[in-house]
């Protein structure tokens, strides 16, 4: 199967190309340069020439809650862009099968978890993100709505819980929050630094997936897309609170250092719980064990900045 890939260089993207089955597939993975998704004309004209017979769409403008916050209008007007180009002119030009991956920012706030699809667009959205969550409820309603119009085509659309791992963005400002205390630990443990300031009371709690595991899972899924739902949940239905992330990736590296908590900073929703019963049910399972991955991510950050390795340092 001919398959192109969207956001390829991204970290996903890259455990997608890293991953075993790739070597099944024949992929397409233009850069930005060579394929600009926000330019309907030129998206049309690359895929009329090369064909794909399938379509995996990562590729998106992301970012951590003050970035989400600070550039609303940037995150909806460039993932819309990026949709209606790619998923028209596929339809356009007959390409049969697409795997939209959206966001559980789709999810509205304060609802009762663990969440179910049926809860898109029965509630207000999260204000710290609405501007995201609102692209991603777009690209999926638009692709709902062209497998009503023709049944023949298989164009599905998933929504992963939060994300970390190996090639993860690790920038403070832009990065969610794995990545993010990922950075400040380390810093603190090689700094020994006295504490480390933590958005809001720590309370919140997050699902977050190792990304090679949702690259394992889309591998798993394209074959059989047709037998998946219009949309379909993907994460490992575990939650943690803000505090357990922070206190789990202290432990892995032995800082012994205390939390200070900044009640002034925005903390985002309280929880978002995904119910994952549906992908279990059709035979897929995340796998990788919140520390396992944590230190692979750990030992990926200090590659990626010349560091010390404190993976496993604390055990």
């Amino acid at each position: 199967m001919k398959v192109l890939i969207t956001g390829a260089s991204g970290m996903v993207g890259r455990n997608l190309l890293n991953h075993f089955s790739a070597r099944e597939f024949e992929i397409l993975a233009p850069s930005s340069k060579e394929l600009e998704l926000r330019d309907a004309a030129a998206v049309h004209n690359w895929l009329e020439r090369e064909r794909p017979e399938a379509i995996v769409h990562l590729a998106a403008v992301v970012g951590g809650i003050q970035a989400n916050i600070d550039e609303p209008t940037r995150f909806l007007s460039a993932n819309i862009d990026m949709a209606m180009a790619l998923f028209n002119s596929a339809r356009r030009l007959g390409i049969k099968r697409i795997l939209n991956v959206a966001s559980s920012c789709m999810y509205p706030r304060d609802m009762v978890d663990p969440l179910t699809p049926d809860l898109i667009l029965t509630a207000p959205l999260e204000p710290t993100n609405e501007g995201y969550a609102l692209s991603k409820i777009i690209g999926e309603r638009l692709l709902a709505y062209m497998v009503r119009e023709d049944q023949n085509l298989i164009y599905r659309t998933i929504m992963p819980c939060n994300l970390y791992g190996e090639y993860d963005h690790f920038d403070l400002r832009k990065s969610h929050l794995v990545p993010a205390a990922v950075m400040k630990m380390v810093d603190a443990q090689l700094t020994s630094a006295p504490a480390v300031t933590v958005w809001g009371d720590g309370t919140a709690r997050r699902e977050f997936m190792f990304s090679a595991d949702l690259a394992d899972f889309i591998w798993w899924a394209l074959p059989k897309l047709d037998h998946l739902p219009l949309l379909l949940n993907v994460g490992t239905g575990i939650d943690y609170t803000v505090r357990e992330y922070y206190e789990t990736i202290g432990a892995l590296i032995g800082y012994r250092g205390k939390l200070i908590f900044d009640l002034n900073k925005p903390a985002g929703m309280k929880r978002k719980l995904l119910d994952v019963s549906v992908v279990n049910a059709l035979g897929w399972k995340a796998l990788t064990s919140l520390e396992t991955g944590l230190l692979k991510t750990i030992e990926h950050h200090a590659q990626v900045f010349g560091l010390p390795n404190l993976a496993g340092s604390g055990t």
